[in-house]
């Protein structure tokens, strides 16, 4: 873990240091607004331990002393009381009160101006922490995501079920986000988003658009997706599928003539479809691959790699369309065999992981060491000059 220096900071936040320390508040402050200015995606709040910020390449580093032009601020470790003042801070009295009792919280925060954060709030064997990740404020477009023409085509139909997948931390919510503001802005639809917490904050443009978070609006995703039938919905958005009840709803929502999409943490398209049946017990996983084979639209997963061109990353995809090849081989359990599918369906916008890593690679957007730290069949890339 490297160590770094800041000094754009505004002078604002320590005009309170020429009269008297700064509040751990005030340093939770400026260490956000560090963040927001370099543009990082996540800040870590660990008793014990100096603030912790993730730069662009991904690197974990400390920030232990801040540079003003009059002088500098030497960050101490937070003790336990620190970062239980800035749960408090973050989550208000009435989640404050849940997370004291449950030892960890989702949740989201706002900070100066219209930088808003997911945030989770936990114990560990250190005490209390806390992780923030940035939600940007503007919704991407499904062109500055480098997302198909062809998306646009499946965001236009009126039903099935379309899966965003990868680890966490891999923009599965906002190439989402971008999906739905493709239909807000074109289509005259009713979208229901079940959230946890919210991210994205839409306005109705030609749809009509209801946001529901877990816990503040509705006692679970199970719930909300049962009452969503009785609200009139187009189209469906849920945060996660994270056990077999969502799961099964999900399925029967894009069955039932809804366009639903979800996102799941797999690593790629085929984990993702075991993924969704071996959650079942195996009396019922004959019937789920029969309704998934039918109700499937999409699965895209996704890899965020860094790049060599920029210091950010760019992501790196592999896309499963359901055809009846694909069809046939989740009815009938041979999903390995799936991985040839793809392979052969290039000329419908089919694409394995490994081949658009290459990609990147041969137009000199990723390093050959990125290509091989993440492709899957590595013999047939270390031969590439």
């Amino acid at each position: 873990m490297q160590n770094i220096a800041f000094s754009e900071i505004m002078w604002y936040y320590f005009y309170i240091h020429l009269q008297s320390p700064m509040t751990i508040l005030e340093i939770f402050s400026a260490i956000l607004s560090i963040a927001e200015s370099k543009k990082y995606s996540d800040v870590h709040i660990n008793t014990g331990s100096l603030p912790v910020i993730r730069d662009a390449s991904w690197d974990i580093i400390e920030v232990w002393v801040i540079h003003t032009n009059s002088w500098d601020i030497q960050l101490q470790k937070l003790s336990n009381q620190d970062v239980l003042a800035i749960s408090h801070h973050i989550l208000w009295e009435e989640n404050f009160e849940i997370y004291k009792n449950k030892f960890e919280i989702d949740g989201s925060y706002q900070h100066v101006g219209w930088v808003r954060y997911r945030i989770n709030c936990y114990k560990d064997s250190n005490g209390d922490s806390i992780a923030l990740r940035s939600i940007p404020h503007e919704i991407p477009t499904l062109e500055s995501l480098w997302l198909w023409e062809q998306i646009k085509s499946m965001c236009e139909k009126s039903k099935w079920l379309v899966l965003v997948t990868g680890p966490t931390g891999t923009w599965k919510s906002t190439n989402l986000a971008g999906m739905i503001d493709y239909i807000n802005s074109n289509f005259k639809k009713h979208i229901i988003t079940i959230e946890d917490p919210i991210e994205f904050v839409f306005k109705s443009k030609k749809s009509l658009i209801n946001q529901r978070e877990v816990w503040i609006h509705t006692p679970s995703f199970a719930s909300a997706m049962k009452a969503s039938l009785r609200e009139d919905p187009d189209v469906i958005m849920i945060w996660e599928m994270r056990d077999p009840e969502t799961i099964r709803a999900a399925i029967t929502l894009a069955e039932t003539g809804h366009l639903v999409f979800s996102t799941l943490h797999t690593n790629d398209t085929v984990q993702s479809i075991d993924r969704i049946v071996d959650v079942f017990p195996s009396e019922q996983q004959s019937q789920i691959r029969m309704q998934l084979a039918m109700s499937l639209v999409w699965i895209i997963a996704q890899r965020l790699v860094p790049r060599v061109d920029k210091e950010e990353r760019i992501a790196s995809r592999e896309v499963l369309i359901n055809n009846d090849a694909v069809r046939n081989l989740i009815i009938t359990g041979n999903t390995h065999q799936l991985y040839s599918v793809i392979e052969i369906g290039q000329k419908q916008w089919m694409v394995l992981m490994d081949n658009y890593l290459i990609a990147l690679y041969k137009k000199w957007i990723i390093s050959k060491e990125i290509l091989l730290s993440y492709v899957r069949d590595k013999e047939n890339v270390e031969a590439l000059n």
